[in-house]
């Protein structure tokens, strides 16, 4: 299967290198593999596949993430599992 993509050029997913520290934590969380390590600071390096759930902005200690939690497709996967109904991939 190859690498997923859930809606081009739309994430709102932000980096502040200033604030990073380098702890990895974003690695971790992130259930897409969308940032990685480089020279001791985390990088966005997939940002298409995304799927803005905001796990590593909440697991982010020095707050250098930010993104649009529980909106698009995210919010539809997670709306689907938790049996809801209604608008799907904003």
């Amino acid at each position: 299967m190859g690498e997923l993509v859930y809606l081009k050029n739309v994430v709102t997913l932000e980096l502040d290198q200033e604030k990073c520290v380098g702890c990895g934590m974003c690695l971790v969380v992130c259930p897409h593999a969308v940032l990685v390590m480089n020279d001791g600071h985390a990088q966005i390096e997939k940002r298409d596949a995304c799927m803005e759930c905001g796990a590593c902005a909440l697991n982010c200690p020095t707050e250098a993430i930010t993104v649009q939690a529980g909106v698009g497709c995210a919010s539809a996967v997670i709306n689907a599992v938790l049996g809801r109904q209604g608008d799907c991939c904003l």
